[in-house]
């Protein structure tokens, strides 16, 4: 097993970002209007292919930078009751007042998504009538046997699909508890930089250097979530909070 905060586990989640995020520039779109190639993303062969790029030795040259704008103004939540039930729960409407259009009646803010849509007309997420955006709106559940045993969600924008494999990893490979999961330090490769949070030791950082990443201090946090794990046996639940943001665990 890698180093839980080691140099090769950040350079292989790094270049498995990179990667991950150029074929999600490529194809991801509305499936009800464009053709997205989901089963072939998601086939072994494709892994296989995408995991021979990757080499030990030396980070890739540079990918295409994602063109989409970015946000961070994320919001979510999750709940499991006394019969197990859970919720994962995510909601953003984008930049923080969205389209600045408001309903009279309720008082609800329009989202202003369509930010995220390409003017390419060849793109398969162009801008089109009743065409939904590529987004990262991304609430989490693991299951197991069937059942729910941790709905999860991570905030922060871009960061998203990364946060959810750097915990679901922390969880599953390290056996890390929900709240150690959350609070351990991150790193984040996108537009051609590796960001990492202040908690990653000086060492890795040269090491990283050293493999060919731009390795650059984190401005701000990286993302944030929350969780509640599940344990069918005791029946106890154990929830989480990232102390990036805002939030907290309660019972009820």
């Amino acid at each position: 097993t890698l180093e839980p905060l080691g140099v090769e586990r950040l350079h292989i989640e790094a270049e498995a970002t990179r990667l991950a995020f150029r074929d999600r520039a490529a194809f991801l779109a509305d499936p009800t209007q464009a053709e997205v190639p989901v089963d072939h993303l998601l086939s072994e062969d494709y892994a296989k292919g995408l995991r021979k790029s990757i080499s030990m030795d030396r980070a890739m040259a540079e990918l295409p930078t994602p063109g989409e704008t970015s946000h961070a103004d994320t919001v979510y939540l999750t709940v499991v009751d006394e019969d197990r039930n859970a919720v994962s729960f995510i909601n953003s409407i984008f930049h923080s007042f969205g389209s600045g259009l408001l309903d009279a009646q309720t008082g609800v803010l329009f989202n202003n998504r369509g930010a995220s849509f390409v003017i390419d007309p060849h793109h398969p997420n162009c801008i089109a009538p009743k065409k939904r955006p590529m987004h990262t709106i991304i609430p989490g559940m693991m299951r197991k046997n069937g059942r729910a045993i941790m709905p999860f969600g991570v905030m922060g924008g871009h960061y998203q699909p990364v946060g959810h494999v750097h915990f679901a990893t922390n969880i599953l490979d390290y056996g890390m508890d929900v709240q150690e999961a959350l609070d351990a330090p991150r790193a984040f490769a996108f537009a051609n930089q590796l960001q990492v949070e202040r908690g990653i030791q000086t060492k890795v950082v040269k090491g990283l250097r050293s493999l060919g990443h731009d390795v650059v201090q984190a401005e701000t946090p990286l993302g944030g979530g929350q969780a509640i794990e599940i344990n069918w046996e005791t029946g106890v639940l154990t929830g989480g909070s990232d102390p990036r943001k805002d939030g907290c665990a309660l019972g009820y």
